[in-house]
């Protein structure tokens, strides 16, 4: 044994040994005290303090790689690209998430109808058209019923953490500054996005501003610069506050 370990550690030097595929992660984290039976009933929640994250006693574990496999729909799911879809961007992002923690898919028809009805909502409860971080958690915990916290450690280190923990984010940019070469024009100036995790380049995001949008790159650079929340002013969004949104059930 001892020695075909030695052999295969020479190979390794010499001819340079496969890396590991990235982590796929299927389901919610959950805590690793909890039995079988009720990892499949129970969801942990994360405390609604700014700067704050989940974490358990010991320190987090960052993997090379990750992708979570959080449901996709863009922001115009019937390719209706109206006035309402292009302000849907932030309702798309978040609405990936709630699926994630629930569970199930988001046909087009499922996520155009969930659309109508938070936007629906949102009117009733008189927010605007574009919502900052904080007021999507509001509208997150308000219809959905879900946790979260606005998160304002926006750094590659602590994005990669939380993903690693298997917590998709949804995150708030610069659309121009994204570069996407599938937006419309310019691109969006305030745009909502969910990153779902990253490799050896790049963040992995669930980018509802275009139907190519399931699984799309953006180097890290590009996207940490890009993060930038609502101001009220479009063509100030580049000046917002740095800051993203951590949901759980």
């Amino acid at each position: 044994m001892k020695r075909k370990l030695f052999s295969l550690a020479v190979l390794c030097i010499l001819y340079g040994c496969a890396t590991k595929p990235e982590v796929v992660i299927d389901h919610p984290p959950v805590s690793s005290a909890q039995s079988v039976a009720s990892k499949k009933s129970s969801l942990p929640s994360i405390p609604s303090t700014a700067g704050s994250i989940p974490r358990s006693s010991a320190s987090p574990v960052v993997k090379a790689s990750v992708l979570i496999r959080v449901p996709f729909t863009s922001q115009a799911p019937l390719a209706n690209w109206d006035a309402m879809h292009e302000e849907t961007c932030e309702e798309a992002a978040m609405l990936m998430v709630q699926r994630f923690w629930v569970g199930g898919t988001l046909s087009p028809q499922t996520a155009e109808d969930e659309l109508q009805k938070i936007v629906a909502w949102e009117t009733d409860h008189g927010y605007g058209y574009d919502v900052t971080m904080p007021q999507l958690l509001e509208v997150a915990k308000g219809y959905f019923g879900l946790s979260g916290h606005i998160d304002t450690n926006v750094t590659e280190a602590h994005i990669k953490e939380l993903l690693s923990q298997g917590y998709p984010i949804v995150i708030p940019a610069a659309g121009r500054e994204l570069g996407n070469p599938y937006f419309s024009g310019e691109g969006p100036w305030y745009h909502a996005l969910t990153i779902v995790g990253y490799d050896e380049k790049n963040f992995i995001t669930n980018d509802p501003g275009t139907k190519r949008g399931e699984s799309y790159k953006y180097p890290y650079a590009t996207l940490l610069s890009a993060i930038h929340d609502w101001t009220g002013v479009k063509e100030e969004t580049n000046t917002g506050p740095k800051r993203m949104l951590v949901l759980s059930k």
